[in-house]
């Protein structure tokens, strides 16, 4: 088919993979800083990193592009399509009672979830035009149009059309549109902002964005945690678990989840499916934070913890460090029970600190599990998924085939993708139902036995008994 380009914007950086078409094969790479900007950010400062990533010829014989972006930023527009104010990015934490307002605004959280498969969240586009409205009135009179990161990249590309799209991976983040009915709710605009303003298309997944002036194909583009599975190549009884700060879980499957609880996010993938996603606020910080305490570090902590047995000597560590999410329980703080004599090593609260965290995501995967959703080999993300003490821990309390893929650009991979998926369709060479078939990501695979699935199980167990004490009826029970 030819060559292609995957370009991916997250909020720290540009980087650029250039591939064959039909192999998904890596001829080059490029790579170009933003500056800090939080959380506010300046989409210029984009567009010059875009430049310094595809200097020196990165993009010679180049024919499509994909573009993905990080998520849940807002960048408003004049009539004139000029920027109203700098973008405000998603980790704007100023945006929280905005969400909260909202979601009675509309008649409590059922109602949101049936509307558009999730609960107003101080992340999404949706708040940040109730704030915007309720703290900046002068800039909310100027709105004309809305776009996220992706949408504008991709709008720059093909030199500022009329035109204005997004895809449905990106656009499910919103917050105003439906994953269930696959469309916009301008109602819900009109909700947050106080008026109604205009939307961009949203285009199929290997629906072309347009062409530049000088004939380069554009794709549809997608957010980065579409882009990312797209690019490791995920399907239906695929989980991934990304392994940051905080975390998050989400999941390949074939319909919208509407959770009137607000735990599930129902996003739409880059392929026409659905990943439903379930976040924690606690992952590797219970790991930074027990090293610290120790007077080691991660691999440190990690070598600790195999000095450790399974159920470490009956030590549970609830990971709640910063309250959490899933369960939902914002003011709570972790504890650290089972302490006796035998037990107070520092080998055994290393390993009570691996447990608690991954028995956290564990009760977030069986969130999705408990929904329907198949789960039969979790992908795990993220440089803490390369310690030994988690690879050893993880399939046996996750209850499945673990697959730790090889670090990768898999958002640049993933958009990169979708632009050959795009080409494809335009050379009549692929189906718009049938992305081209690159290679599977190079992975490690951890398989747990029958004897460690038990001690999983019993581990679980332990976990589950501390935690229903401590917070009866977290998860609905108790």
């Amino acid at each position: 088919m030819g060559i292609v380009a995957g370009l991916d914007s997250s909020s720290e950086s540009t980087r650029i993979v250039v591939c064959d078409a039909d192999t998904g094969t890596v001829l080059r790479q490029g790579y170009a800083p933003h500056p800090p900007s939080s959380p506010e950010g300046d989409p210029q400062a984009w567009l010059i990193s875009l430049g310094e990533a595809a200097a020196g010829g990165l993009l010679e014989g180049v024919q499509a592009i994909g573009v993905s972006a990080q998520q849940h930023g807002l960048l408003t527009l004049d009539a004139g399509g000029v920027l109203v104010r700098p973008a405000l990015l998603g980790n704007d934490k100023r945006v929280q009672a905005a969400a909260a307002d909202l979601t009675e605004a509309l008649g409590g959280r059922t109602a949101w979830a049936e509307a558009v498969g999730a609960v107003p969240q101080a992340a999404q586009p949706l708040a940040k035009l109730r704030w915007l409205a309720r703290n900046e009135p002068e800039s909310a009179a100027r709105v004309a149009a809305v776009l996220q990161p992706h949408d504008w990249l991709v709008w720059q590309l093909l030199g500022r059309p009329l035109r204005r799209t997004t895809d449905r991976g990106d656009a499910s983040g919103t917050g105003f549109w439906s994953a269930a009915t696959e469309s916009w709710r301008p109602d819900l605009v009109e909700l947050a902002l106080g008026r109604q303003t205009s939307l961009p298309d949203v285009l199929g997944p290997a629906e072309p964005a347009g062409h530049t002036p000088e004939g380069l194909l554009i794709s549809a583009g997608t957010g980065e945690t579409m882009a990312a599975a797209f690019g490791l190549g995920l399907g239906l009884g695929d989980a991934v678990i990304s392994l940051g700060a905080s975390g998050s879980v989400f999941a390949v499957h074939h319909s919208a989840l509407a959770d009137s609880s607000g735990t599930i996010t129902s996003f739409a993938d880059a392929t026409g499916m659905h990943l439903p996603v379930v976040h924690t606020l606690n992952a590797v910080r219970v790991l930074r934070g027990t090293a610290e305490l120790l007077g080691t570090d991660l691999p440190g902590l990690s070598d600790l913890a195999l000095a450790s047995s399974p159920g470490s000597y009956g030590m549970v560590m609830l990971p709640y460090l910063e309250g959490e999410r899933t369960p939902h329980l914002p003011h709570t703080a972790g504890s650290l029970t089972g302490l006796r004599r035998e037990s107070m090593k520092r080998e055994h609260l290393a390993r009570a600190a691996f447990e608690g965290m991954l028995c956290g995501l564990t009760d977030a995967l069986d969130v999705l599990r408990g929904r329907g959703v198949d789960v039969r080999r979790v992908f795990l993300l993220g440089a803490a998924a390369e310690l030994p003490a988690v690879q050893a821990t993880a399939p046996s309390l996750f209850g499945t085939q673990v697959v730790v893929p090889q670090p990768a650009d898999y958002a640049a991979l993933g958009a990169a993708r979708q632009a050959a998926w795009s080409l494809g369709v335009q050379q009549g060479v692929l189906s718009p139902q049938q992305p081209p078939l690159w290679p599977a990501a190079a992975t490690q695979v951890f398989e747990p036995t029958g004897d460690e699935l038990a001690v999983g199980h019993a581990v679980r167990q332990q976990y589950t008994t501390v935690r229903e004490q401590t917070h009866p009826g977290a998860f609905g029970t108790g």
